[in-house]
């Protein structure tokens, strides 16, 4: 593939104020040995593309790698912010992650309760009970050591919490460095309103992954893709201002993930086991989906070489930063 050795010293102009992160470019993230993208080479990438930070990973955590980290940082006028994970169940590797990531120059980290997505990883609710259970475990280790370093840990709404329990959880535990690390898009797997999301979790939010989604319906329920800002369903504009509004300084991250469309199983019986809820948020998203019909067809890349791929990353990347700039006020 010759896309890492082309970009390494390419830099673009800025043209938006919004960063990457490691999901917008999966060619190169799914190459590396690591299957993880680190913030160092994210900002390669957003220095070719023109954007201004980088939402990654450490694939090194090592105060070495931290310090050329932040050196990079500081000579392209980056922001850092970093995805970590949770103690499992090692809390001394948690805290030499987060003084690594602070050393990097991070703003703040994200970290996921659940790798997966609850409707596929669990068979009923009981399951799901169960592994809140550790998820709670799992965070009381990791704030004594965010409060510790005075670091933001930003729980994902990672196609597991719906917005109302997610709320709870933050309540919970009342810490200012306890917070969301807001994806735009992907409640809408877990069939909660879009906006309401964004309203019931922006006074929380310490970073954002923006995206747009478009969906089309099928016999089991739904499936959803990422397509490029503007062309999907979400009303970016308002979901932006909410959180502009509640949260000033907020970084926004464009996740503009390049795959297959996602199946969403909500016409399934193992889909509705782990939930308590009723149809009408079910009726909603129906109703939203036949009324939100995609543009385009949705994006593919079954059949296309890593090569190919990145090119369909990088048309949709600049079309987001298009979009980001002159729709969005992002610039």
């Amino acid at each position: 593939m010759i896309v890492p050795d082309a970009f390494s010293t390419a830099i673009t102009p800025r043209r938006t104020t919004m960063g990457l992160t490691s999901d917008s470019f999966q060619s190169i993230r799914f190459a590396s040995p690591h299957r993880l993208l680190a913030v160092d080479r994210l900002m390669q990438l957003a220095a070719m593309v023109g954007a201004a930070g980088a939402h990654g990973g450490m694939t090194q955590i090592d105060l070495e790698w931290a310090r050329r980290t932040r050196e990079m940082k500081e000579k392209l006028d980056m922001y850092v912010e970093v995805q970590t994970f949770l103690p499992r169940p090692d809390v001394d590797v948690f805290e030499h992650a987060v003084k690594v990531a602070k050393e990097a120059g991070a703003t703040s980290l994200r970290v996921v309760c659940l790798l997966g997505r609850r409707y596929e990883m669990f068979s009923s609710l009981e399951d799901w009970k169960t592994a809140v259970q550790g998820f709670h475990k799992q965070i009381a280790a990791a704030l004594p050591v965010a409060e510790k370093h005075r670091m933001p840990l930003a729980i994902e709404n990672h196609k597991d919490w719906r917005a109302d329990e997610q709320v709870a959880l933050l309540k919970h535990y009342d810490n200012e460095f306890l917070g969301v690390s807001l994806d735009t898009g992907n409640n809408v797997s877990i069939l909660d309103d879009p906006m309401a999301t964004v309203e019931a979790l922006a006074p929380y939010t310490f970073n954002v992954h923006l995206k747009d989604i478009a969906l089309e319906e099928t016999e089991t329920g739904f499936v959803m893709s990422e397509v490029a800002l503007g062309d999907g369903m979400l009303d970016l504009p308002r979901m932006i201002h909410v959180l502009q509004r509640a949260r000033p300084d907020v970084r926004f991250s464009l996740e503009m993930i390049t795959r297959d469309p996602l199946e969403v199983p909500c016409l399934t019986d193992k889909y509705w086991s782990t939930f308590e809820f009723n149809g009408v948020d079910l009726a909603r998203t129906l109703s939203r989906i036949r009324a939100n019909k995609p543009r385009s067809p949705l994006p593919r890349i079954t059949g296309l070489s890593n090569d190919e791929r990145f090119a369909l990353e990088r048309s949709l990347v600049d079309r987001s930063i298009d979009y980001a700039s002159s729709v969005l006020g992002l610039k």
